[in-house]
């Protein structure tokens, strides 16, 4: 049956459309969906990533040997300490910034670039003005510490107990200019005319932001927690970059136990199984966010 010349056009507007989305598909198949399966396959396997050497099938072996490793579950406590201490700081500077750039002061796209500037910056470059920053003995930050009377400032990414909060404190101060952006553009969206009643009923500063920002900022305040949790979950560039995992193991999170597993170790089954119990938690941690979303909202 032929096609009349209206069905043509749309024919050929959808082929137009699909072929616009087509590269990301197969970029999106090629470089996440097949690696994703494969991963889970590797996962009940034995293999250090040889094409000489055969896959050999172990079953659940590798998952019940996770359970008993004591590195994986000291990565796993690690993690869940970084994502503990990072989301709420984050959240909490972002959002303080973003209300203080949300009004008419001079200068203020440049302010704004100052505290988005970070996010865009090298992480490689971060990691090692971060570094200096911190050294020990002639870092800045203690010498600005030792100025103000403190005679034995901490050791930071040297010490095992200052390595991870030295981490926290780059990470929320790289990645808050992005979600501050995030929470700008939701400020704009408030309508002027709540603060101008809120003024003619002589509400201050402070209540205007408890009553009326706040809670009018909720679903982004939720977007930003979820976005930053499964972020933390997955953090690894910065701690290579920073610490490699160090000192000893006091910064060695679960993407850092999966690299050493795959690259270090060779054991890719191994590797593969602590990936998937990875996702199961932060699957978990989402839907359970998700799931507490209306208690989330109300809290607020």
């Amino acid at each position: 049956m032929a096609l009349t010349p209206k069905q043509k056009r749309v024919v050929k507007n959808n082929l137009i459309g699909y072929s616009f989305i087509l590269p990301n598909f197969i970029g999106y198949f090629l470089f996440i969906f097949i690696p994703v399966v494969f991963s889970f396959v590797l996962s009940v396997m034995k293999w250090n990533g040889s094409a000489n050497t055969p896959m050999e099938f172990v079953g659940f072996d590798n998952f019940v040997r996770l359970m008993g490793d004591s590195t994986f579950k000291m990565s796993v406590g690690h993690t869940f300490y970084y994502a503990v201490f990072t989301v709420p700081l984050t959240v909490a500077a972002a959002l303080l910034i973003a209300v203080l750039l949300n009004s008419k002061i001079k200068g203020i796209v440049v302010y704004r670039t100052a505290f988005f500037f970070p996010y865009i910056a090298s992480l490689v470059a971060v990691g090692a003005v971060w570094n200096m920053l911190f050294m020990k003995d002639v870092g800045p930050i203690n010498e600005f510490l030792r100025a103000i009377g403190i005679s034995n400032p901490p050791g930071w990414v040297a010490s095992v107990k200052w390595a991870m909060p030295a981490i926290i404190i780059v990470s929320v101060w790289k990645y808050m200019g992005y979600y501050m952006i995030v929470y700008l553009a939701a400020l704009q969206g408030i309508s002027k005319e709540l603060y101008e009643a809120a003024s003619l009923d002589g509400a201050t500063g402070w209540k205007k932001l408890r009553y009326i920002t706040i809670p009018m900022l909720k679903p982004t305040t939720f977007f930003v927690v979820i976005m930053l949790t499964i972020q933390c979950f997955k953090v690894f560039d910065l701690i290579y970059i920073m610490t490699g995992g160090g000192p000893g193991r006091a910064t060695q999170v679960m993407v850092n136990h999966i690299y050493d597993a795959a690259f270090t170790n060779f054991e890719f089954g191994y590797a593969s199984a602590s990936a998937i119990v990875l996702f199961a938690i932060v699957l978990v941690i989402t839907l359970i966010q998700f799931k507490g979303e209306k208690k989330f909202t109300e809290w607020m």
